[in-house]
């Protein structure tokens, strides 16, 4: 008995049945790439909400990878002023033996870990070979209860 006119439309009523009318996922992409979600519809957990909040939790960050290998913050320390405003300082260390030129800000934040709308500009810092400056802020409103320091590499 000859088997082989029969497999390939065996193949394709196998493949019909398994898929079934019903939608499974939607189809996200072009023509030539697409991913399916493997949902439905409806509303979407968020992804990696916890993975990528850094900035929500510390109180020192980097913006990119070689300001991570190259800058450490260390004795950061927060006082009110008379006038309730936040000043903030910070020791930023070059952990290399050379001379880098960063950039860093700080993003004044309410207690609920929000922005207070009050953001410092971004100022050029050149840290000589493992140096180590003195960054000072002061908030301009007296919403700020909190912060955070940002450093990046400067372009």
């Amino acid at each position: 008995m000859n088997l082989r006119p029969v497999f390939p439309i065996a193949a394709t009523v196998v493949l019909a049945l398994a898929s079934g009318c019903a939608r499974t996922g939607e189809k996200v992409g072009g023509a030539s790439r697409a991913i399916s979600t493997g949902q439905a519809g409806g509303a979407y957990p968020a992804r990696n909400a916890g993975k990528y909040d850094t900035e929500n939790r510390e109180r020192f960050v980097t913006m990119n990878f070689r300001a991570q290998r190259s800058v450490t913050a260390s004795g950061l320390m927060s006082r009110p002023l008379e006038d309730g405003r936040l000043e903030v300082a910070a020791n930023l260390r070059n952990r290399l033996n050379r001379r880098i030129e960063v950039q860093v800000q700080c993003v004044f934040k309410e207690l609920d870990g929000f922005s207070s709308g009050d953001e410092t500009p971004w100022q050029t810092l050149i840290l000589t070979e493992n140096g180590q400056e003195s960054v000072r802020f002061v908030s301009m409103n007296d919403k700020a209860k909190d912060f955070t320091i940002r450093v990046r590499e400067a372009r």
